[in-house]
């Protein structure tokens, strides 16, 4: 049976949900399962925006049918080419053989790519600005170039001023019946979950969202299709005060998250009386996190809500502890930068992860180390907790500094 939601009186949302996926694109914990937004315009000629996943083939290609009526599929556009959205592209194919793919260069190139099929005669190349009239709805199309694969495009209803987002404005988590902004409590249940989206999956991208944004502030938008995630119908500014947010490194609260690695609870020790400290001093929404049972994408995603970040870890084998590495790794392959950093090390004989730490944060933009950096043999004593003390101190001027 199918399951279908109208966006308008023409516009249907034919997308599912996969609740039973662990990993999204097999490395992002999704334990709210994520949706796959597809949206079908009844007129003149119909056209399926984007597809969805094989993982829900058979869901998708019912609400497709049921949507239809007995009418043919006219066009496809295809907006992004990533397999979750692309994957039934060949089964539509088989059932309307008069369909015609819409998309550009790129992206028939990737479809020969992935699939390898005959497109002769199937397919309608579009360049930037392009219009594709159905009847009285008109579909226009923009380039939105590495936001977040190089084909990718957005297309914007003209007449009922949707724009289809592709993966933009996206996040992680099922539809659970309440589709849009207005029916859902967006700040308690789903803005950790589009953060960790946003800055795990596109967060190296900054400049080209910031050119996409741009690009697109000169149309009136009254509603926002993404592929993934609720439909913003109602409170488009603040979606787009994020994605600025987000996409120009700037933090979204002046707050501090603490990382740290423990080997055997000194230096979570250590950072747990930071946090005590900072929270008696009036910091709140603190966030506290053991890098080692933490998954990697909720600290990326932590390091771009939060001004200050103190990474705290051991020495090991005369390097960095091997996830607070990770971590690293993964900020400066997202580009993380504009942030104030404190620096904890934990060393029995030979400490020396600060030293390893600051210079893999010398190779990000804008990364401000505070002094003093911290030094634990084994465990906190007198003088290792006044040094605690003062980087408490030098964080909460730096803080205050900026209000």
């Amino acid at each position: 049976m199918h399951c279908t939601r109208n966006i308008t009186d023409a516009i249907t949302w034919v997308g599912g949900n996969d609740r039973r996926l662990a990993l999204f694109e097999n490395l992002f914990p999704i334990p709210r399962g994520v949706s796959y937004n597809s949206y079908l315009i009844m007129d003149e000629k119909t056209a399926l925006i984007d597809t969805a996943d094989a993982a829900i083939t058979r869901q998708f290609i019912e609400n497709v049918t049921h949507t239809l009526a007995g009418r043919s599929l006219d066009y496809l556009v295809v907006n992004h080419m990533e397999p979750d959205h692309c994957a039934n592209i060949d089964e539509l194919m088989l059932r309307y053989p008069d369909l015609k793919i819409v998309g550009n260069a790129k992206t028939f190139g990737l479809i020969q790519q992935f699939y390898g099929m005959d497109l002769q005669g199937r397919t309608i190349a579009v360049k930037e600005n392009d219009a594709l009239p159905l009847g009285k709805h008109t579909l226009r199309f923009y380039f939105a170039p590495m936001v977040h694969w190089p084909e990718v495009m957005v297309t914007y209803e003209e007449s009922e001023k949707i724009l289809f987002s592709a993966d933009a404005f996206g996040s992680f988590g099922a539809i659970n019946g309440n589709l849009f902004d207005d029916e859902i409590d967006f700040d308690r249940d789903w803005i950790a979950d589009a953060r960790r989206y946003y800055t795990n999956i596109v967060g190296k991208y900054g400049p080209q969202v910031q050119a996409a944004l741009k690009k697109l502030s000169g149309l009136e938008i009254r509603t926002i299709c993404p592929l993934h995630g609720p439909i913003w119908r109602s409170d488009l500014g603040y979606l787009l005060n994020k994605y600025d947010r987000w996409s120009r490194y700037e933090p979204e609260e002046r707050t501090v998250a603490i990382f740290y690695c423990s080997m055997y609870g000194d230096t979570e020790n250590a950072a747990d009386i930071l946090a005590a400290q900072l929270a008696e001093a009036g910091i709140k929404n603190i966030g506290v996190y053991d890098v080692s049972s933490t998954h990697v994408s909720t600290l990326i995603a932590e390091a771009f809500r939060c001004s200050h970040l103190v990474l705290a870890a051991p020495t090991y084998n005369n390097g960095i502890y091997p996830a607070m590495m990770n971590l690293l790794h993964d900020m400066k392959a997202l580009n993380l930068q504009n942030r104030t950093i404190g620096l904890i090390e934990n060393g029995s004989w030979a400490p020396s992860c600060a030293k390893n730490m600051r210079a893999l944060l010398d190779e990000m933009k804008n990364m401000q180390v505070l002094e003093p950096v911290v030094t634990l043999k084994s465990s906190l004593n007198d003088a290792s907790q006044e040094s605690l003390m003062q980087l408490k101190d030098a964080i909460l001027s730096s803080l205050a500094s900026k209000e």
